[in-house]
């Protein structure tokens, strides 16, 4: 088969999308700093918590320092999620609960074991966090790849904060922005171009890890709901652990596949791609399948940076 297909550029085999052992350590290595780094306001929280607390003799004079109260219901066990649906007596009772059942009996210990309790809950709440957090950093790894593609090539582009909800002229020195951008925009030769993580396709009914459309910014609310703006669609799995990489694969199949009828149903073939960080060899060989018979359009193992670098290339020129 001649090599002039978008994926032989990066990829001559299916043995080129298996994740190599150094490239699934590194993985492991990436995602404890993250947790690390996302610990960290709650490791300080716990040690003002435990400055202010210390003033108090007993347990029951906690409850007269005003700035922990907050953390008081914390380490009782209530998630700030829960806090939004209790009445002020529900949260007067879970905190003499703590009170009663595990911190007079500490005794002289009561300030430890309220850090504890504190982070405790926290902990549950970094965990809940961190269940996507392999997605996140995917995102991240294709937006910088992008943006040094468009800077290469001297494209000038916008992004989209996540917070402010407002379109950003792009710089030379916008280092970081990766960690707050859910949509990117570019011109380029009369197109218009936006990548835009995330999004529930209104004639699909389902979330799309990533879409590029044939549209400004200012025109994205109402592009989505017409097939023939969509110009590709991926299906993006950062998870770096093996034991998971089969399920993976088998939902983005299905969601791959789900994409492709909705688009058929509809007279348009946008071309779909599949980004992975846990990469085995028989799922390596579908993928491989897939991309020569023309189900998919391009592959990457998230964790090599030439094939990232080489997809989201082609995404641009797109």
């Amino acid at each position: 088969m001649a090599k002039n297909k978008p994926y032989h550029k990066h990829l001559s085999g299916s043995s080129y999308l298996v994740t190599t052992y150094e490239e699934r350590r590194a993985g492991f290595v990436a995602l404890a700093l993250e947790k690390n780094r996302r610990a960290t306001p709650f490791i300080e929280q716990a040690r003002s918590l435990k400055a202010a607390a210390s003033q108090a003799k007993t347990p029951a004079d906690l409850l007269n320092i005003e700035s922990i109260q907050p953390a008081l219901l914390t380490a009782s066990g209530v998630s700030d999620k829960a806090m939004k649906y209790l009445l002020p007596q529900d949260k007067i009772e879970a905190v003499h609960g703590l009170i009663a059942k595990y911190l007079e009996p500490a005794g002289p210990a009561f300030v430890e074991e309220l850090v504890f309790r504190f982070l405790l809950t926290r902990g549950d709440a970094l965990g809940g966090s961190m269940r996507n957090v392999g997605g996140v950093m995917g995102e991240r790894k294709l937006t910088r790849a992008t943006l040094a593609n468009l800077a290469l090539a001297k494209i000038p582009y916008q992004w989209l904060h996540s917070d402010s909800k407002e379109w950003i002229t792009g710089k030379d020195d916008d280092a970081d922005i990766e960690l707050y951008l859910t949509a990117l925009s570019w011109s380029n030769k009369g197109k218009h171009r936006t990548m835009i993580y995330n999004r529930t396709i209104p004639f699909i009914g389902k979330n799309i890890d990533l879409c590029l459309l044939n549209c400004s910014p200012q025109e994205l609310n109402t592009a989505f709901a017409d097939p023939s703006n969509y110009i590709a669609l991926g299906e993006l799995k950062g998870g770096i652990d093996p034991a998971g990489a089969d399920e993976h694969w088998k939902t983005a199949r299905t969601s791959l596949a789900r994409i492709r009828k909705a688009f058929s149903d509809n007279g348009r073939s946008p071309n779909i791609f599949f980004v992975g960080a846990a990469i085995e060899n028989s799922m390596a060989e579908e993928i491989w399948h897939q991309l020569e018979d023309g189900t998919l359009s391009n592959a990457a193992n998230l964790t090599n940076a030439d094939q990232v670098a080489s997809l989201c290339g082609w995404l641009c020129g797109l």
